[in-house]
């Protein structure tokens, strides 16, 4: 799963019949080193500004039981910005000479 940030919508004038029903949104990925966007068609009404959990790839085709040429997908709104708890080195499984 993808975590983004809604930033607008695309007008087509023009798509695939398989696509009606869908809104073309243009996402920001979060987390990411460099500025990051993709294009996520979705069905649940999202809008600009809120953040999404998104799924990708043959997931996407296969959970739609159809064949769609959709490769992201909103799959949910969340409530609020999820926050990241830093990594920290002291936690997790050590290794190297000292195990």
């Amino acid at each position: 799963m993808i975590m983004g940030k809604v930033v607008s919508s695309l007008v087509s004038t023009r798509k695939y019949d398989e696509l009606q029903g869908y809104k073309l949104l243009v996402i920001e990925l979060l987390y990411t080193e460099q500025p990051s966007y993709v294009v996520a068609a979705d069905r649940i009404g999202a809008g600009r500004d809120e953040f999404v959990l998104l799924s990708s790839g043959e997931p996407v085709r296969h959970g739609l039981n159809h064949d769609v040429p959709i490769d992201m997908l909103v799959v949910g709104i969340l409530d609020q910005k999820p926050e990241l708890a830093p990594l920290d080195a002291s936690s997790g499984p050590k290794r190297g000479k000292n195990e």
